[in-house]
């Protein structure tokens, strides 16, 4: 078996990205926390999630990622992580937590009559996409079909 143990993110604000988090996840909690030296600097870190995925947060990041909500030129591909994406079991109800404590869709995926996402830009500029599959067929699940073409 293989499955991403957890991600490791340097943020701008350890407060700002946690609330964004916890309104995405409010049944994760914060597992440890603490500082250290990394490479000369002192930052703060925290690990947040349950028994067997979690996200690391270091603050003290600086400089700018990929800019989501500026329009590229195509021959533009940074590298870098373009997005990352957690599978829920109620889209619309994350949406609406997300929602309530202000943080807005960036944008909806395709219409798939297999599954639905949207994506959200986090505090430090990072794309997340949450998923909800409507088959457990592999197949189907990642098929690009949309309903436009579908029907």
């Amino acid at each position: 078996m293989t499955r991403i143990e957890h991600l490791n993110i340097t943020v701008q604000d350890m407060t700002t990205t946690l609330r964004f988090y916890q309104a995405a996840f409010p049944h994760w909690s914060i597992r440890q926390k603490g500082s250290n030296n990394w490479f000369g600097q002192q930052r703060n870190w925290l690990h947040f999630g349950d028994d067997y995925t979690y996200l690391t947060f270091n603050d003290g990041g600086t400089g700018r990622i990929l800019d989501k909500n500026k329009s590229l030129d195509k021959r533009d591909s940074p590298i870098g992580i373009g997005h990352f994406a957690f599978e829920v079991t109620n889209l619309d109800n994350l949406k609406s937590k997300m929602l309530k404590a202000g943080f807005e869709p960036h944008d909806y995926g395709a219409k798939n009559p297999y599954r639905k996402n949207c994506y959200f830009i986090d505090p430090n500029g990072l794309e997340m996409e949450f998923v909800e599959y409507a088959s457990d067929q592999p197949s189907l699940r990642n098929s690009d079909i949309t309903e436009s073409q579908n029907g």
